[in-house]
């Protein structure tokens, strides 16, 4: 029986300027890292994050970008609401 593929997240970062940055990864601790060593996206390189605020885990990469796409396009407001909605 062939092994279940690893989930991919969703992220939300809180960054040093107040913004959020929402981002996909299979490994979000590797992946914060990468953020912090500023080998991360460009606006974390710009905005360094201070924390991950929260994360959920979808079945695979495809799924994870088309929420990371909804996410983005939301409001701080909103942004916040899924953050309160995490589990």
């Amino acid at each position: 029986m062939p092994a279940e593929p690893a989930p991919w997240y969703v992220y939300l970062l809180e960054c040093r300027n107040g913004s959020y940055y929402a981002g996909i990864s299979n490994d979000v601790e590797a992946r914060f890292q990468a953020h912090l060593a500023g080998k991360g996206a460009r606006y974390t390189r710009a905005n360094p994050p201070l924390k991950v605020l929260a994360m959920r885990a979808y079945p695979d990469r495809a799924a994870a970008s088309k929420a990371e796409w909804q996410l983005k396009r939301q409001p701080r407001g909103r942004k916040l609401a899924w953050l309160q909605d995490s589990p």
